[in-house]
């Protein structure tokens, strides 16, 4: 990974939706490596490079596409991690969920997601809201370079 290019982490238990938000940030132009987590726990080692990601470079994510519903340790409590520690507070958050209940949005506001999409059960339409959202994260939202 080149300096600068901090990786956009998925955090994905379904690997079909995986596999379309990766092609998507792709069709897009997003310049930066993607990586990919399957659930919760490994999101939390990666993002603090603990046990198998101790390895990987001290880049903190300039993204984090994160579902709520996933084996080990869900999304809030992720996003519970991510937002006290000063390390990884201010990485945006963005929840790519399927749930569009009223209780999820407001506590994935409440724990400081900086959006809430809910996927699209339409691949077309689904594949279209990750391209508008990469779209906006990773080439048009401007990170101060002393962030992380």
């Amino acid at each position: 990974m080149k300096p600068g290019y901090r990786p956009i982490l998925i955090v994905e238990d379904d690997a079909f939706d995986a596999e379309m938000i990766e092609e998507a940030l792709q069709d897009v132009g997003a310049a930066n490596p993607v990586e990919r987590v399957e659930d919760g726990a490994d999101a939390v080692d990666f993002l603090f490079r603990r046990n198998r990601y101790a390895g990987r470079p001290d880049e903190a994510p300039a993204l984090v596409l994160l579902d709520i519903k996933m084996p080990r340790m869900d999304g809030f409590e992720v996003l519970r991690t991510i937002r006290e520690s000063d390390y990884t507070r201010q990485i945006p958050v963005v929840i790519l969920t399927s749930s569009n209940e009223k209780q999820d949005i407001a506590e994935s506001r409440a724990l400081g997601a900086n959006a809430y999409v809910v996927k699209p059960s339409d691949a077309s339409a689904f594949t279209q809201a990750v391209r508008t959202v990469g779209k906006f994260w990773a080439k048009l939202n401007q990170l101060p370079e002393h962030m992380y």
